[in-house]
């Protein structure tokens, strides 16, 4: 019997407001919905994403590079590396990457639909759930606002929260950071997201402060892109640190681990290319000796994680989920409830998106 080859490639566009706003120029995601057919008529579904800027690019690189390449080869995920290798003169990650993303879920999606079994299952479920911590983009927040935000964060039960910083002066994060300590309290997670906003000084000042605050992590002190800024931060930091959403490759997560840069690493399964370069990441990272913590996305991340050996964090930004804001027909069956996510038993990736949404189709 001969194995289904890809007959068709096809993309459509959904910008997904924000329920709160991320910043005056952030107030919608770009998510470029992927449809991969096959020779027998079956199909997946995948997504690309971005949360500003590039989301035309990311769709004109599948629709124009990717799927011409893509069609009439085998509908599986084994075709993943020709496919990077196929688009690297645009880009070793980045735009590329991300437009592999769609493709690569779609035909994660498109297995599982095949054989009845959802992506944990496909992956090697190990878990039934895994614990998550409360996020936000809320920087622009004032202090009664973040302290609100944190104390919803205590009510859903969360055992870790985590917040943004980079403030002009450091002593108003330093008070931000204690004001939501104080709300957490000594038994839950704290973790801090300065998203690459300081020079090596101020990152080295800021780790030296936060120590006192007992910082489970300090994620992009400085640009995701300087290796040699983050082993000299990591020589002289009193809190771990964590970084891995602006990497888009294995080799450059081996970079930060082989510099020995990073306590914690944070693939974002969009932006590494899908959930086959991930599962490569994370075992490098395993091995590495490096926690992992999966960036963004938790109605995907959890259900790769529930795959994963160790118990991970997975982040849940409020009122930025797919499932939150509308996006989906109906829930993809991952559960939140008591700080910990559950579920994903749905064949394939579970994930429907809606059609109403859709108003970029212009090209």
């Amino acid at each position: 019997m001969t194995a289904p080859t890809i007959a068709a490639i096809e993309t459509r566009a959904l910008r997904v407001p924000l329920a709160r706003p991320w910043a005056a120029d952030v107030r919608e995601l770009g998510v470029i919905v992927v449809t991969v057919t096959d020779s027998d008529g079956a199909q997946g579904i995948g997504f690309s994403w971005t949360p500003s800027i590039g989301a035309g690019a990311v769709r004109a690189l599948i629709d124009d590079d990717l799927a011409p390449f893509l069609t009439g080869r085998a509908a599986d995920t084994n075709g993943w590396q020709a496919a990077w290798e196929h688009v690297h003169e645009a880009g070793g990650g980045g735009v590329t990457t991300i437009a592999l993303a769609g493709i690569d879920l779609a035909l994660w999606d498109l297995r599982g639909k095949r054989e009845g079994a959802s992506l944990a299952s496909l992956v090697g479920r190990t878990r039934e759930s895994q614990p998550v911590y409360g996020s936000g983009v809320n920087i622009h927040y004032s202090l009664a606002e973040l302290e609100a935000q944190a104390r919803r964060w205590v009510a859903a039960g969360y055992a870790g929260a985590k917040i943004k910083i980079g403030k002009p002066d450091l002593a108003e994060d330093l008070d931000r950071v204690a004001a939501v300590r104080s709300i957490l309290g000594p038994e839950r997670a704290l973790m801090v997201d300065a998203n690459q906003r300081w020079q090596l000084p101020r990152a080295i000042e800021a780790a030296q402060e936060l120590a006192a605050f007992d910082v489970a992590w300090l994620e992009e002190p400085l640009r995701a892109d300087d290796t040699a800024g983050y082993r000299a931060l990591h020589a002289e930091s009193a809190v771990p640190i964590a970084l891995g959403e602006n990497l888009h490759t294995i080799h450059r997560f081996r970079d930060f681990l082989d510099a020995g840069a990073i306590d914690v690493a944070q693939p974002n399964i969009v932006r590494v290319g899908g959930v086959t370069p991930f599962l490569a990441i994370a075992a490098v990272v395993r091995d590495a000796g490096v926690t992992l913590a999966p960036h963004l996305l938790p109605e995907l991340s959890a259900q790769v994680a529930f795959a994963l050996a160790d118990e991970t964090w997975i982040e849940d930004v409020e009122d930025a989920g797919f499932w939150q804001s509308g996006v989906l027909e109906r829930p993809s069956g991952v559960e939140f409830a008591g700080g910990r996510v559950a579920g994903g038993n749905r064949p394939g990736l579970g994930l429907d998106f809606v059609n109403d949404l859709t108003t970029g189709d212009e090209r």
